[in-house]
């Protein structure tokens, strides 16, 4: 090994441990949080809904935070006259446009032509005590109360079978959707992630965040090869597939979250086949690890 290869790698190993997942929490909402699709399921017991592809949007009563916990500059139009009421949804530009509402969602002064294209996507009344069957109604009603088109609540409606759930998703995969979530109908809203809420999607993604930027090789020499990047779990993985040109010249920061796409795990834990697919601005907070 050379030299300058021995020096790369002590450097690394003596990177020092991230902060932990408690510190990154400390100012994050409860939320309810997502398990990933497993055939078997008694999709009777479950409403089925879309899976927006946007930022996780909480509305305390008073304010309105990301999941991470971080307050959202919106302009005082989009909240005003918003009930002293819980509201879990998603900010969402329409498909296909995640880096519209990132973005938007993130800006410290309001951009308020970028927010007439923002929706909030209400899904869940976090203060509501009763089933979600029985918080589905009350959500709608209070939306429809509100009378603000921006704000609107997440269709649900009832499948029968993995197969009808298969060609749901594969149709809204195909029109530009990110995904399904289903949602038991009997379940208590309960911070933390459980079979109550489930992600259904094409393939499986998660976050981790980048320790270090990696010299590439052959055709990438002089720009960013990979990234090492460290999963919620600790261990730390070389992801080095699914970047632009554009990507390795200005690869994502030190310290940021990034979201990439695996096909299952190895035996130690580690994703299988991990490809790059965004930067991710907000802060996530807790994680269904690989």
């Amino acid at each position: 090994m050379h030299r300058r290869s021995c020096l790369a790698l002590l450097a690394l190993a003596a990177l020092p441990a991230l902060p932990t997942q408690a510190a990154l929490a400390a100012d994050a909402p409860a939320l309810l949080l997502a398990q990933i699709y497993r055939p078997g399921l008694p999709l009777q017991d479950y409403w089925v809904s879309e899976k927006y592809d946007g930022v996780r949007g909480f509305w305390d009563g008073r304010t309105l935070r990301t999941r991470g916990g971080e307050t959202v500059a919106a302009p005082a139009w989009f909240t005003a006259g918003w009930p002293e009421v819980p509201m879990d949804g998603e900010l969402w530009a329409g498909r296909g446009r995640f880096s519209h509402a990132q973005s938007t969602a993130r800006q410290q002064q309001p951009d308020d032509a970028a927010w007439r294209l923002m929706r909030f996507m209400v899904f869940d009344l976090p203060g509501d005590k009763g089933t979600f069957d029985q918080r589905l109604p009350a959500l709608n009603a209070l939306v429809e109360g509100l009378g603000q088109p921006w704000v609107q609540a997440v269709p649900q409606k009832r499948i029968a079978s993995d197969a009808a759930l298969q060609a749901l998703l594969h149709r809204t995969v195909r029109a530009g959707g990110e995904g399904l979530m289903l949602h038991r109908g009997a379940s208590l809203y309960r911070a933390g992630r459980s079979d109550d809420l489930i992600k259904v999607k094409t393939h499986e993604d998660t976050e981790a965040r980048v320790v270090a930027h990696l010299p590439g090789k052959g055709r990438h020499a002089g720009r960013m090869g990979a990234l090492l990047v460290e999963m919620p779990s600790g261990q730390r993985f070389r992801l080095g597939a699914g970047f632009s040109d554009a990507d390795r010249e200005r690869p994502p920061p030190v310290g940021s979250w990034v979201t990439y796409r695996f096909r299952g795990t190895h035996d130690g834990g580690l994703p299988r086949f991990a490809s790059f697919v965004r930067l991710r601005l907000e802060t996530p907070t807790t994680h269904a690890t690989p």
